[in-house]
């Protein structure tokens, strides 16, 4: 018997209703177009949809990890998205094109055979990244962005930056020059600042001030996870890109979640990530924007694998795997929105369309189908947990 309450209880979390107070309450602030009577019929049209073929998604934001660990969780992504943006943070980082090159080729290497997916690199920004490097990533054609992690944020974040306005300014610059997008991991690390506060003051403090200071740097404010962020991207004027130089991405358990959702039935391990789960509201504001139709918003999973006792210890790693489940988790997000005429553009459109990169040709269809998450996934070196363990879920992704 499992000694840890199942996430998946969160199931059961409130969802957006067009009628509910909170709702209105948050569209009059964000100034965010819905129509109580069309989202009820939309809700009502979405109840009798069967199937939804769409196009194949791509994943904006997703860990790999290396070794036996990438082995195991590779096929899921390869299954579901037709690329991804690759996240950076191994041990030791992936601080050159050089080590941005190799790794890739150890992605392709393991990739399931016939698999046409293909990992689009970034480098890790640290205090001593050149510009020179920045020209690099560009000219080898692998690598798609750079990643900032504040020194201290999250997993494997330790050689992250501490000096954005001095010593990274002239790479900014060349980002600029270059057009390569910077990726934000948006929060603060200062010890003295909330948690629950901390993607507030760092777009206070540190993203506020550096798109005034470079307009034209295009910025991925990565899992957002506040009223505070969706305001921040609501409000930035479009640039010269066709969906304007900021954007974000938004992750299953930010939409499905809420920080209950950690002590609910006691501690729940497999429901930690970093940016920790924020109050209601700021659930609530998150799903509102993305099922809203604005192009700023796209699919980024942050899916985050951890062996299963890294999880359940004294001092438990943050990340919660969901590759295997995230299609299923969006679709769910978007038809209890009544939105589901625009699940497609979110998963498939906006992302590669802010990129300045084609959008998939191949195609993916969503049943209305229940299947059973699995408890754990096992692999050489242990078990991985994923979101919404041993729960039902209601809509299938199969191959076209």
């Amino acid at each position: 018997m499992r000694a840890y309450y199942s996430p998946s209880q969160s199931l059961a979390s409130p969802t957006y209703h067009p009628r509910s107070p909170l709702s209105s309450l948050l569209l009059q602030s964000l100034s965010l177009p819905r129509n109580p009577n069309r989202a009820a019929r939309a809700i009502a049209r979405s109840s009798k949809m069967e199937e939804l073929a769409m196009t194949k998604p791509d994943d904006w934001h997703l860990h790999l990890r290396d070794g036996d660990l990438l082995q195991a969780v590779l096929p899921h992504s390869a299954k579901h998205f037709g690329r991804a943006i690759v996240m950076p943070n191994l041990k030791p980082p992936i601080t050159t094109t050089t080590m941005a090159v190799a790794y890739r080729e150890s992605i392709l290497k393991v990739l399931p055979p016939g698999s046409g997916f293909d990992p689009l690199m970034t480098l890790y920004l640290t205090d001593n990244t050149s510009a020179e490097e920045i020209k690099l990533a560009r000219m080898s054609g692998v690598v798609f962005a750079v990643k900032l992690y504040p020194a201290g944020a999250t997993t494997n974040s330790q050689d992250g930056v501490t000096d954005i306005f001095g010593k990274c300014l002239p790479v900014l610059e060349e980002m600029v020059e270059q057009n390569m997008p910077l990726l934000v991991h948006g929060e603060v690390t200062d010890p003295d600042v909330d948690i629950f506060d901390r993607e507030k003051v760092f777009i206070e403090t540190i993203l506020t001030p550096l798109v005034q200071r470079l307009p034209r740097l295009k910025v991925v404010m990565e899992h957002i996870t506040t009223i505070d962020a969706v305001r921040f991207i609501e409000s930035y004027n479009e640039g010269v890109f066709s969906c304007g130089n900021v954007a974000a991405t938004v992750t299953p358990q930010h939409l499905l979640l809420n920080r209950n959702s950690l002590f609910r039935g006691g501690l729940q391990p497999h429901n930690y990530c970093l940016p920790v789960l924020k109050r209601e509201i700021h659930r609530q504001a998150i799903i509102l924007a993305v099922t809203s139709g604005s192009r700023r918003y796209f699919l980024g999973t942050d899916s985050a694998p951890h062996e299963r006792k890294r999880k359940e210890c004294t001092c438990g790693c943050a990340g919660i795997y969901n590759a295997s489940v995230a299609l299923s988790l969006y679709a769910k997000v978007f038809e209890e929105a009544g939105a589901l005429d625009k699940l497609e553009a979110f998963t498939s459109f906006n992302g590669p369309d802010f990129y300045g990169l084609p959008r998939n040709s191949s195609k993916i269809v969503l049943r209305k189908s229940q299947w059973k998450v699995p408890e754990t996934y096992t692999y050489s070196s242990g078990t991985i947990v994923p979101m919404f363990a041993g729960e039902t879920l209601s809509w299938l992704p199969c191959d076209n």
